[in-house]
């Protein structure tokens, strides 16, 4: 199949999807009288989410810049904001470029057409990075040489140094290289996502007479990126040196005979959304093996140079990548910021780190004991990362272990490389109990390993289904079966996160253990729907897209406005990563000029518009930026003074509520409940360190304390309320 035959089959399933979205929203009408006074409808009321995510990653950067953290710390968030920066190009911009490409997209609600949104993603892009190299420069790296951690520059070699380099490029770098002179039969080589290059200029003829004057050296990923030189050779504490500056004052070896003239660092970012036609495929797996293949080598959306890189050998570059010079990034240091992570781990100074912690035990459970016994008894809650993710893998054990225990059922979306929970699973099939995996194959740059898990499982002898055509299977779900006195019970686990471990220390996230049957035969009801045939069943308590969430939101917003104008107490309170739903946004807007009070903790992408007069007076937004990557998903609503509380796997996204398998479910217990709420909403609320406060114009400003108040950070509240801090 060609390119272009392709890009117009993608082309007509996207279309497609978007039509079955357009269905799905018009299922509900609005109520009329949002369409009063001012029109809800205004593009000026709704912000770009791709706009709005560039905002998101400045306040990633801004941590880089806060000298109030660890030093090394900062580094870490300035490579995070290098790493969601590539990801935001290779999705959002190559969706973007591709809508405009095929006249494909029809304006959002903020009416801006992809190319519009293009103009102003590169300007803003532009101004960010280089933002992040002159705090590279200006900030970070001289921070470090105070602390004697120092990443040498090619300039700064002492000739011992300079002899050792010289010495690893023979012996370590030299032999993997294959530099590639371009000629008629060596043709300019298709360069992979992400690799570092590089493009020399050379003057005089090789041994076979070529001339071409032109060379390209593509440095393999095995490489080490950071180099630390030995310690008897460092004269600081700690040194190191970049590959690249290895390479570039070596390259003459790499071109005998010849004289080099330029050599220039560059990188290519590409197109890494994969787009398979479900419809019209018969094996998804299958499938994605070979849009995995390809991945590497989409169509070019950026191109990162060496800001020493003269313009006539810039252009080359991106005409050999079909970009315009709006897609042309020229940057003072290594083209891949995120490689510097390295030096984070590699660094023996842990003052120069957040103070280690030993993550709480929920207080309703006793170590070591029989998680079964204590659920049958009450719900347990668990608060990662403050609270340990291990609960959840001891009852997996538990459950492998147990000879009453049946049948064990998971969702899986991440698990990391190496899974304690998928080896429990994977234990149990072993020991001949059933157990069920729905496998997401399609949860973005976790492919390849979700894959290679399913088919692990599947020699283990789980049965292995790969959820929905047309929908990805996003809920965290849990369902364990054991026979007591005769009869089957049920255990479940909720979770508003992956069941992957790492992460469980890094993002805040919620989880629910629960034996309540009625919860437990929703959970069953949700695992039917995943893997038999046959309608929505009605559930108890969860509400789950694409069936019901929505039009309960919808709702549930709707209910509080209605008491607000009866002049009964009204109050929304919702924490997510994203919102950019519009109809939820239309009613929220509608509820806030009803009276209601509504808050939103929105760490993210943010396409309403608080504090318009008239509209969305009574709406405030937040955004948390602090130590760990706000996850989980908490929504409030007052209900005439006996709230509901609902935690969830799904943001206020369209492609949550229509293209997704989610789950939300209300928080049973009292007690619980109540702690659900101060943890996950009043804290960020009161937080006045690590909030961002986003105006009516579309920027957010970093919350301050009150004159006369304390500093308030939320996380480091619950540090010491839930965690043990060293």
């Amino acid at each position: 199949m060609n390119d272009k035959t392709d890009k117009a089959k993608k082309a007509k399933a996207r279309q497609r999807s978007a039509e079955r979205v357009q269905t799905q929203n018009a299922a509900k009408p609005e109520p009329a009288r949002s369409r009063t006074a001012r029109s809800l409808f205004d593009p000026r009321l709704y912000i770009n989410r791709e706009l709005s995510l560039l905002a998101f990653h400045r306040r990633v950067l801004a941590q880089a810049r806060d000298t109030s953290a660890p030093l090394l710390e900062r580094l870490r968030f300035l490579t995070i904001c290098s790493t969601i920066l590539d990801e935001f190009f290779e999705i959002r911009v190559g969706r973007l470029q591709q809508e405009h490409a095929l006249e494909l997209a029809t304006p959002g609600p903020d009416g801006m057409t992809p190319r519009e949104v293009l103009s102003q993603v590169s300007e803003e892009a532009h101004d960010l990075v280089a933002e992040q190299y002159r705090v590279l420069n200006e900030e970070v790296l001289p921070s470090l040489a105070a602390e004697g951690i120092r990443l040498l520059r090619r300039g700064e070699w002492s000739e011992r140094q300079r002899a050792w380099v010289a010495d690893h490029f023979d012996r370590e770098v030299a032999p993997v290289l294959t530099p590639m002179g371009l000629d008629p039969s060596h043709p300019f080589p298709n360069i992979q996502n992400k690799l570092l290059n590089f493009i020399v200029t050379l003057e005089g003829r090789d041994a076979f007479g070529r001339d071409s004057g032109v060379a390209v050296v593509q440095v393999p990923r095995a490489l080490p990126r950071i180099v630390e030189l030995p310690r008897d050779l460092s004269e600081t504490p700690f040194a190191a040196v970049m590959l690249s500056s290895i390479i570039h004052a070596h390259i003459d070896a790499l071109f005998p005979g010849m004289r080099v003239t330029g050599c220039h660092q560059f990188r290519v970012t590409r197109n890494s959304d994969l787009w398979v036609d479900e419809e019209e495929i018969d094996d998804l797996k299958r499938a994605l093996e070979g849009e995995l293949v390809r991945r590497p080598f989409g169509d070019a959306v950026r191109l990162e140079v060496a800001d020493t890189c003269p313009p006539e050998i810039s252009d080359y570059l991106r005409g050999q990548f079909d970009l315009g010079s709006e897609d042309v990034y020229s940057v003072n240091g290594p083209v891949n910021l995120h490689r510097l992570a390295t030096l984070c781990g590699a660094v023996p100074r842990a003052d120069l780190r957040y103070r280690p912690f030993m993550p709480g035990n929920p207080d309703r459970l006793a170590l070591g004991g029989d998680l079964f016994e204590t659920l049958r008894r009450t719900d347990v809650a668990t608060h990662q990362p403050f609270q340990a993710f291990s609960p959840v893998l001891e009852l997996l054990r538990q459950a492998a272990d147990d000879p009453d225990v049946l049948a064990i059922k998971m969702t899986v979306y991440r698990t990391g490389q190496t899974s304690p929970a998928a080896d429990l699973l994977m234990k149990a099939a072993r020991q001949g109990k059933e157990v069920t995996a729905v496998v997401e194959l399609r949860a973005r740059f976790d492919e390849a390993a979700n894959i290679s898990l399913a088919g692990r499982l599947h020699e283990a002898g789980a049965t292995v289904v790969y959820g929905v055509v047309g929908y990805k299977t996003h809920c965290k779900l849990l369902l364990i079966v054991r026979r007591e006195g005769g009869q089957l019970r049920r255990y479940c686990h909720l979770g508003t996160g992956n069941y992957h471990a790492g992460t469980a220390k890094l993002y805040t996230d919620i989880g629910y253990l629960s034996a309540r049957e009625d919860l437990a035969e929703d959970v069953h009801n949700v695992f039917m729907q995943l893997t038999a045939l046959g309608r929505a069943r009605e559930l108890h308590h969860v509400l789950h897209a694409p069936f019901r969430l929505h039009e309960a939101l919808c709702d549930a917003i709707d209910r509080e406005a209605a008491a607000a104008e009866a002049g009964k107490p009204a109050r929304i309170i919702a924490k997510m990563n994203a919102l950019t739903e519009e109809r939820i946004i239309r009613r929220l807007y509608r509820a806030s000029q009803a009276g209601v009070q509504v808050d939103l903790i929105v760490r993210g992408p943010c396409c309403l518009r608080p504090g318009v007069a008239g509209v969305s007076d009574n709406i405030h937004v937040r955004s948390i930026v602090g130590r760990f990557l706000e996850h989980s998903r908490v929504y409030y609503f007052e209900n005439g003074g006996d709230p509901d509380v609902f935690c969830a796997s799904a943001d206020w996204m369209g492609r949550n509520f229509f293209r997704r398998i989610e789950t939300a479910w209300p928080v049973l217990d009292p007690e619980l409940r109540d702690r659900v709420v101060r943890e996950c909403l009043l804290l960020p609320l009161e937080d006045n360190t690590t909030a961002w406060v986003l105006g009516n114009d579309g920027r957010y400003a970093r919350a301050q304390p009150d004159e006369g108040a304390l500093p308030r950070s939320c996380q480091t509240e619950l540090l010491n309320l839930l965690g043990d801090l060293d």
